[in-house]
């Protein structure tokens, strides 16, 4: 482990990394560091998928002087600091606990994100950006080098052995191509019908494009909102551990959603 490293050289470091700037305007989330610390340097990061309470407790426990999330605290505009944002600012400055969040730009990277990590896992060739959102596309498509079952893809994308919130079989059979954006993207399975995807991977269901997906004979998984979301987090927790040599953990806080 190298010496430390303060919120400044690791903001620069992530926004080299992740096309944080790239995403200004499309992204609600107010992406990059959203709680600073005291100016000290520290040797640990934790990374989680949530800026939630118990999060910030066990990322301090583990000694860690910031946080990286995926969902942090801030949306769309100010904020009043009442109620649990209170007390969750107040927990990050008790224990001068930084946070850092990125949203969007962790769903879209080509390497280091949640798509990109689902695309891997699922073993697809021919990967290309899939899935418009605000004139970006944030995740991936592409085929597999022999036809797979749905049930060997939810076997493929299960974290720490848990099982998806559903599995849609519409379409029978086995998949040729499949599609992936992680979260709640149930709405883009209307894109991947459109453009004839045998299935269409994300975190979860929605009641308006289950008929629809019925009817159009697509394969579905909705392999969770948080268990399709921990990949970009890991796989840029194991990118910092290589390139800045700093104490990383990652912090489980499943929600089942």
């Amino acid at each position: 482990m190298n010496g430390g490293i303060d919120t400044r050289k690791l903001d620069a470091f992530f926004r080299t990394a992740l096309d944080i700037e790239g995403f200004s305007g499309i992204d609600a989330s107010l992406n990059g560091l959203q709680v600073d610390n005291n100016g000290a340097e520290f040797q640990k990061i934790a990374f989680g998928v949530d800026a939630s309470l118990e999060t910030f407790k066990r990322a301090a426990a583990a000694g860690a002087g910031l946080l990286f999330v995926h969902h942090g605290l801030f949306w769309g505009g100010p904020a009043r600091i009442a109620g649990n944002l209170r007390e969750r600012l107040r927990y990050l400055l008790d224990h001068n606990l930084a946070l850092y969040a990125v949203h969007l730009p962790l769903d879209q990277h080509p390497k280091l994100g949640n798509n990109a990590g689902l695309a891997e896992l699922l073993g697809l060739e021919n990967i290309e950006p899939f899935g418009l959102y605000h004139g970006r596309k944030i995740g991936y498509k592409g085929t597999f080098p022999e036809p797979l079952g749905i049930e060997a893809a939810v076997q493929r994308i299960g974290f720490m052995g848990r099982p998806p919130l559903g599995v849609y079989p519409f379409g029978g059979g086995k998949n040729l191509t499949c599609a992936v954006v992680s979260g709640a993207a149930a709405a883009e399975a209307l894109q991947a019908l459109d453009e004839g995807i045998d299935l269409f991977v994300t975190g979860e269901m929605s009641h308006e494009v289950y008929h629809q997906c019925l009817e159009g004979r697509l394969n579905m998984i909705a392999g969770g909102h948080y268990s399709t979301e921990v990949w970009g987090v890991r796989r840029v927790m194991e990118y910092c551990a290589a390139e800045l040599h700093l104490d990383v953990e990652f912090i489980d806080v499943p929600t089942g959603i």
